[in-house]
C-alpha cells in the first residue's frame, strides 16, 4: 500500500486531536483512502508535554522547516495559530510544492488571497475546511454541493463562545461577566477573549465564505463588526417579550454589484431555526436560488471537532495525490481568473428593522419628543412600548421599528442622545426576520 507522508506543525489542542486521529484510526482512513496516511514529524516548541499519545521515535521536532523542506513529506498541516510565522511556514510549503491543511481563519482573512494566488500559481492544494464552524463542512457545501447555485445570502452564529455566553445570559440570567467566566472554565473561552467577544473571530470566518461563495477577493477590513459586550439581561428578556432571542449573527447577502456583509449581535424570531442554536454550537443557513435554504449545524469548535475537519481535508488531499488530481476544485470555489474585487457594503446604506431602548426621564412629552426626532428621519415604528420600573428617575422606553436605513437611524439617535430627557446613549439592536419586507 502506499504511503502518503503527513507533516504536522503545532501540536497544541486541535493539533493533539489530528494526531490521535492520525494514529488510532489509522486502519479505517487507509481502508477509506487506499494508502496509508503516515504522521512522519510533528514540529512543535514543547516535544515533552504529555500530549496523552505515544510518538515513534525521531517524529518530534522542533523545526518546523525541517519538516517543509523535507522531500519526503507530502502534505503539511499547519496547526499553529498566529499569522506571521504560519504565513512564512505555509508560503515556504507551497514553494516546495507540498500540499497544505491549515485550520487558520485569521491568516487567511489577513493573507488568504496572497497564499491562494501562491498555490495556484505552484499547482498545489491548500485546504481549509477546518477554518469555519468547527466539523461544520460549511466550505465543502460551498465549493462543490452549491456549485450550480447562486448563492443569494448566508446567516449563521460562528462563534461558540458567543453562543455560549449568550446562552448563559438567556436561559439562566448570568450577567455577561460570570457567563465569559464560565466560558473560560469550560475551555469555551481564551484567557484573552477579545477576539471572540468582539466578533472579530466570526468576521474572519464570513471573510472566508463571502469569498468561496461570490467569487470576491478575501475582504476582512470592510465588514462591519460589533461585539456582544453591550448587550445586557434587560434587552434579552424584552427582545423575549417581543419573540426574538438575541444572536451574534455572520450576515450575507449577495447585492450584485456588492456584497452586504456584517457580524453584530441580532434579535431573531423564535420560529427561526437559528434562534434554538443554543450553548457552544454552530450553525450557518444557506440560501441559493437552486435549493432554497439549507441549514449546517454541530460543534463549531473544540480539539475533536476541528480535528475531524482537518483529517477530512488531509483524506481529501491523499485522494487528489493518489489519482494525479491535485487543483481539481478551484481554491476558492471559483477558478483564479474569475475572481474579482466585489465592494463590500458600508454598513450606513443597509436597511432592516432595529430595536431601540431610551433610557428616559418620566415626564409629559417624553414620547413625542423622541417618536418625533424618528420621524424627521423616516424611521416609522412598529410598536412602542414602556417597559418595567422607574431606575435613578429613568424609564424604559422600548421601539421597533419597520424597515429603515442605518444611516438615518445613527443621525437620529445621535440627536436623540443630546436631548436632556435622555440619561444615557440609546440601546440600539438591529432584528432580522423571516420576512425583511414592510
Amino acid at each position: 500500500m502506499r504511503k502518503i507522508n503527513i507533516g504536522l506543525l503545532g501540536c497544541g489542542t486541535v493539533g493533539t486531536g489530528v494526531a490521535k486521529i492520525l494514529l488510532e484510526k489509522k486502519d479505517l482512513i487507509s481502508s477509506r483512502v487506499g494508502a496509508e496516511l503516515k504522521l512522519k514529524y510533528v514540529a512543535d516548541l514543547d516535544p515533552a508535554r504529555d500530549r496523552g499519545i505515544k510518538f515513534d521515535e525521531g517524529v518530534f521536532t522542533g523545526d518546523a522547516f525541517k519538516v517543509i523542506d523535507d522531500p519526503e513529506t507530502d502534505i503539511i498541516l499547519e496547526m499553529i495559530g498566529g499569522e506571521k510565522t504560519a504565513k512564512d511556514l505555509i508560503l515556504r510549503a507551497i514553494e516546495n510544492k507540498k500540499q497544505v491543511v491549515t485550520a487558520n481563519k485569521a491568516l487567511l482573512a489577513s493573507c488568504g488571497n496572497e497564499i491562494f494566488r501562491a498555490a495556484a500559481a505552484k499547482g498545489v492544494d491548500v485546504a481549509y475546511e477546518a477554518s469555519v464552524g468547527g466539523c461544520i463542512p460549511i466550505i465543502k457545501t460551498l465549493r462543490e454541493s452549491l456549485a450550480g447555485n447562486q448563492v443569494k445570502s448566508m446567516v449563521g452564529i460562528l462563534n461558540g463562545t458567543c453562543n455560549y455566553i449568550l446562552s448563559k445570559i438567556t436561559d439562566d440570567g448570568s450577567r455577561f461577566e460570570s457567563a465569559l467566566s464560565e466560558a473560560q472554565a469550560k475551555g469555551f473561552a481564551e484567557a484573552d477573549p477579545a477576539l471572540d467577544i468582539e466578533g472579530l473571530d466570526t468576521a474572519h470566518k464570513l471573510a472566508v465564505l463571502n469569498s468561496i461563495a461570490y467569487g470576491m477577493e478575501i475582504n476582512f477590513k470592510d465588514i462591519y463588526i460589533e461585539g456582544i459586550s453591550k448587550i445586557t439581561p434587560l434587552d434579552i428578556e424584552f427582545a423575549g417579550q417581543f419573540g426574538y432571542r438575541i444572536k451574534l449573527l455572520a450576515i450575507s447577502k449577495n447585492r450584485g454589484a456588492s456584497v452586504e456583509a456584517r457580524v453584530h449581535p441580532t434579535m431573531i424570531p423564535f420560529q427561526n431555526l437559528l434562534s434554538n442554536v443554543n450553548g457552544p454550537l454552530n450553525a450557518i443557513t444557506v440560501s441559493g436560488d437552486a435549493v432554497g435554504d439549507i441549514l449546517l449545524y454541530g460543534l463549531g469548535a473544540g480539539m475533536m471537532p476541528t480535528a475531524s475537519a482537518v483529517i477530512s481535508d488531509t483524506v481529501d488531499l491523499a485522494r487528489n495525490i493518489l489519482s494525479g488530481s491535485v487543483g481539481r476544485i478551484p481554491l476558492l470555489s471559483f477558478r483564479m481568473a474569475d475572481i474579482r474585487k466585489i465592494s463590500v457594503m458600508p454598513v450606513d446604506e443597509i436597511s432592516t428593522h432595529y430595536y431601540f431602548r431610551f433610557a428616559a426621564l418620566d415626564r409629559p412629552g417624553v414620547l413625542s419628543k423622541i417618536s418625533g426626532i424618528l420621524g424627521k428621519y423616516g424611521i416609522s415604528l412598529k410598536s412602542v412600548h414602556q417597559k418595567g420600573r422607574k431606575t435613578n428617575g429613568s424609564v424604559p422606553i422600548v421601539m421597533l421599528s419597520h424597515l429603515c436605513k442605518e444611516a438615518d437611524v445613527k443621525k437620529a439617535l445621535d440627536e436623540i442622545s443630546q436631548l436632556d430627557i435622555v440619561s444615557t446613549r440609546p440601546a440600539l439592536i438591529r432584528i432580522e426576520d423571516n420576512d425583511q419586507e414592510d
